[in-house]
């Protein structure tokens, strides 16, 4: 049985030409190597410069976008169509059986949001469009592995009414990991890890388990978004996913490295259990 590599893609990864090659190179890497790949993708900077050029504000409450009707056409556009398309074409670049699609395909399944209590504020927040994960399709998802395919999924969702939503690419990534046990669950950022100072990149953490991870969140070390990454990668880990890492791939032979030697690992912060 191949093992198999869930990888998120941060959407400022996305802006960086080193950061392209080096996933692409990577990726390369492992698929070479005989491992299944499946790539999900957010694009948030690229939302943003959309709902700019047509006269929306983009709204985000606790670092969460609300989307409206009018939003969502953007996420749409700027996820599935922009942020596909010239990921799916940089990669088939590298000669790579690429297969883009979307969440709101089949493949995830979610219910709207409903409104929630956010800290500071006083009443509960209604997000609009924005939807919680149910389900992954695993069946839908191992015909394209089994196909030899590497499936890239931009982050929409479906429920059975057909509504289409917006969803968080860290718990959804989390949960097409879970879903489908990988072996490597890889969260690519630009930053590339957790930092005890993020002005010097000698203070990299290497590895971060639960109780390292409450205590930088209390002396905020950990913040705003990344506080989710580890508390969804904590969480993941728990259910017997091998390897849960936080990384940038600038490195060209970033995930190879990973693979061959995890426990001596260091470009890049490994979530352990314990």
């Amino acid at each position: 049985m191949p093992k198999t590599a869930v990888i998120k893609v941060g959407g400022d990864v996305l802006l960086s030409e080193s950061q392209w090659r080096g996933l692409a190179e990577n990726i390369q890497y492992i698929h070479g190597a005989g491992w299944q790949c499946v790539i999900l993708h957010g694009g948030g900077p690229q939302v943003n410069s959309l709902q700019e050029q047509i006269g929306l504000t983009p709204n985000k409450v606790a670092g969460r976008r609300i989307t409206s009707e009018r939003d969502l056409v953007c996420v749409m556009q700027a996820i599935a169509g922009q942020v596909n398309v010239e990921l799916c074409n940089r990669l088939q670049q590298w000669h790579l059986p690429i297969i883009g699609t979307h969440g709101a395909s089949g493949l995830i399944s979610a219910t709207k949001r409903p409104p929630m209590q956010v800290s500071g504020i006083e009443n509960p927040v209604d997000f609009g469009l924005v939807g919680d994960v149910d389900a992954i399709n695993t069946e839908q998802l191992q015909a394209l592995l089994s196909a030899g395919l590497i499936p890239v999924i931009a982050t929409l969702a479906r429920d059975e009414q057909a509504n289409i939503y917006n969803i968080n690419a860290d718990t959804t990534v989390v949960a097409i990991a879970r879903a489908l046990q990988a072996d490597i669950l890889c969260m690519v950022t630009a930053v590339g890890g957790i930092y005890r100072d993020i002005e010097d990149p000698e203070s990299l953490i290497t590895t971060i388990n639960a109780e390292v991870a409450e205590q930088m969140i209390a002396d905020n070390i950990i913040t705003d978004g990344m506080i989710a990454k580890i508390q969804e990668a904590l969480g993941v880990v728990a259910d017997g996913v091998g390897q849960v890492v936080i990384t940038s791939m600038a490195k060209q032979d970033n995930l190879l490295n990973l693979i061959q030697s995890p426990d001596n690992y260091c470009s890049g912060t490994r979530i352990l259990h314990s």
